[in-house]
Order: C-alpha cells, then structure tokens, then sequence
C-alpha cells in the first residue's frame, strides 16, 4: 500500500497530492472527470469529484507494474500506471457480462473539467426542462433535466422514472452544453445545443458503447409520472412474502416473529447500482434513528453473480461503506425479470432502487419505483419531505 511517506520518483507509482484530470477514451470522445489525492490515516485515497459529490477510494494496491485503484463499493477498477505528473491505464468492470475495459490518461495539477479557457457563455441553460431520450429503433423514454448554470460553469443532472443520473458537472462553451460524470461504475457524456431560444438537441454517451440521443423543451413545471403509481400489486394480493438467505446464508422471511407487528420497508436494492447508494446512505442513518418506534428494513439484494458467496460478499462491502445495519439478504441477480420472479406479488420490477412500505398490520401501503437522490436538488426534498409523511403516519398506527 502506498502511503504519504513514500518517495517520489518519477515512475514509481507514486501518487502525486492534488487534482487530477482524468479522460476517459471511448466511442470517439472523451469523457473527462477529476480526481483528488490525498492523505488519510497515513495512506494515499483517492476522491472521484462530480460537483459537490466526492466518492472515497482508498483500496489502492500493486498489481505487477500498475497500480489497481478499487472503485468504491463497486466490482471496478482503475488499472494505471504512474510517471510523476502523468498516468494512463484503463477503466475495468470485472461484473460485465461481456469484457469490458476502456482506456484513460490523467493529467495532475489540472482542476478543468472540460476546457481550461472556455468561451464565452452565450446561451443559458439554467433552469428545468422536459427531456425525451432516443435510444434508436424507435425507443424513447421522458426525462427531466436541471441545470444551474453560472457564466461558464454548469452542474446539474436529468430525473428518469427508474432513478436519476446523479452528479453531474461541466461548462458551457459559447452555446454549447458539456455535463459528465464518473461514479466508480458509470461514466457519462451529456452535450447539446439550443435549437431555439426555449429547445434543445443533444447526444448521450455512457460507457463503452451506450448512445442515445435527446431533445428537450424549457419547462418550469417539468414532471415525470408518479413513481407511487409505476409498481404496483397483482390483483388478489394485498401482501408480500418471500425467503431468502441473509449474508450468513441463513434463511430469512418476511413471516418471522422480527417483523410481525412492525412497520417494513422492503429495499430492492444492489451493489452495482448508483441510485441504490444514494437511498442507502439516506436509509441507514434513518433505520438507526427510528428502528425503536418499530422499524424493520430489509434490502433485497440482486447482484450479478448467481453464486451466493460472490453476491454475499458484494452486498457485504456495501453494508461496510454505508454502516448498514439493518436486515440484508441476497434475493437473486441484477435482473428485472429475475427480480419479478422472487416477488410473484408484483405486476413487475422496472427499477433498481424499487422501496416497499409495508404497514404494522402486514399489508403493502405504498410501493416506490426508482428514486431521485441528492443530485436533483428539490426533486430530493421533495422526496425525502413525502418519506417522513409516509413514515411518520405508518409508525403511529397500532400494531
């Protein structure tokens, strides 16, 4: 493990303090975010910025010649190789079904995201917008974007009825929008340019191969369609129920004595999913603050190995980071269809995060799809301002 007291030389992997500039190559773009060294309890981490977020990395070890950066809670690494103020090597997703590995460089001492002398903004961006992306073939899917914008500078994200695209940071350039991300498992590109003074036309690039294109429209009261509504109970159900094992491997059921009586949130949630940190790291403060007014949580797990010790292990890293210390079990793999499956009760399961609220008395009371984190800004309030309501009623009733 490198620490702080390593000696410099000029290829010896050392990690020079300081920002980073780090360029992701793929599709023919370059997809750019910072990265921040420092040290903590006497060992080098590294910090992934996206505006006001910072993702902590401090697995960072000697792999041959390189360095194997681990990605969060994430099954990802950065592989680099460091020569003084200089790095390149590659982004690798060790889950993906197909092998997935895209090239990068870094620059140290650099803090621009995108260009380091931009041109004058001259189109403003700020504000809400309803959003349709395109993915080809003819499918699209709505969105809503939220930009705030000052002069150059540009931070935002875009709302979908399965979750959000949380932190995302850029400029504008003259009339052109430039917005991306890197969260340890994602890494996006987001550009577009005014095609009036109230309309836009954009390209979206994720990853190795995701591309979609997107327009948008200038709308103060920009909505997506209720996420209370999206999910939804089979007639002739008005309850869940299910076994599965927790990280011991122990069999566990909604039907147990822990539960009779209590309010249970029902957290279909994974360890490769962005959205479902961000509601895990709102739930878990609150399980450990509300859980004596008779609170019960269990996180569903679905991962992407079927093999129980892989996912258990996942699913453990998760619960370390977040300090979770409520009930996780391991429910399936990462698949909607899959997760459809382990839960007959429901019409389907479109969404990771997917949150059911169950009251004292057995009975499903409300089931969220999706969830809009801190990145969105008053979508969040809003949200966490409905949760409390919700709670707040389902814990005063009697059991």
């Amino acid at each position: 493990m490198l620490t702080s007291c390593t000696p410099t030389t000029s290829n010896d992997n050392t990690i020079q303090p300081g920002m980073w500039r780090v360029v992701l190559h793929t599709q023919s773009q370059e997809i750019p975010f910072l990265m921040e060294a420092a040290t903590k309890d006497g060992k080098t981490v590294l910090y992934l910025v996206n505006g006001e977020e910072r993702i902590l990395l401090d697995s960072i070890q000697q792999q041959n010649d390189s360095l194997k950066i681990g990605l969060h809670i994430f099954d990802a690494d950065l592989i680099a190789k460091v020569n003084g103020h200089q790095m390149a090597g590659r982004f690798v997703k060790n889950d993906a079904k197909k092998p997935y590995s895209v090239p990068f460089t870094a620059e140290h001492g650099q803090t621009n995201r995108f260009a380091e002398n931009p041109a004058e903004a001259t189109y403003n961006f700020d504000g809400s917008w309803q959003v349709v992306f395109d993915e080809g073939d003819g499918d699209t899917y709505d969105a809503v974007g939220v930009f705030k914008q000052s002069g150059n500078e540009l931070t935002g994200t875009f709302l979908t009825e399965t979750g959000d695209y949380r932190y995302l940071a850029g400029q504008v350039e003259g009339d052109k929008l430039k917005l991306s991300a890197f969260d340890g498992n994602h890494a996006f590109l987001f550009t577009a340019t005014p095609t009036s003074d109230s309309t836009l036309q954009g390209e979206f690039y994720s990853g190795m191969t995701g591309h979609e294109t997107w327009t948008a429209k200038r709308d103060a009261n920009a909505r997506l369609a209720d996420a209370d509504s999206l999910t939804f109970l089979k007639p002739g159900y008005d309850a869940l129920s299910f076994t599965f094992p927790n990280l011991q491997g122990e069999k566990v059921s909604l039907s147990d004595p822990k539960y009779k009586g209590k309010v249970v949130l029902v957290q279909l949630m994974g360890s490769w999913c962005p959205n479902c940190m961000d509601e895990t790291r709102f739930l878990a403060p609150y399980y450990d603050k509300n859980k004596d007014r008779g609170l019960e949580i269990i996180g569903l797990g679905f991962e992407r190995s079927p093999e129980f010790d892989k996912a258990a292990a996942r699913i453990r890293k998760m619960q370390d980071r977040f300090d979770i210390n409520y009930d996780l079990l391991v429910a399936g793999v990462s698949d909607n269809e899959a997760a459809a499956k382990a839960l007959p009760a429901l019409n389907h399961v479109m969404s990771f995060p997917t949150t059911i609220f169950i009251g004292r008395d057995g009975k499903v009371r409300k089931i969220h799809t999706g969830f809009s984190g801190p990145g969105t800004g008053k979508y969040y309030e809003e949200w966490v301002a409905e949760f409390n309501k919700t709670m707040d009623e389902l814990l005063a009733e009697k059991a």
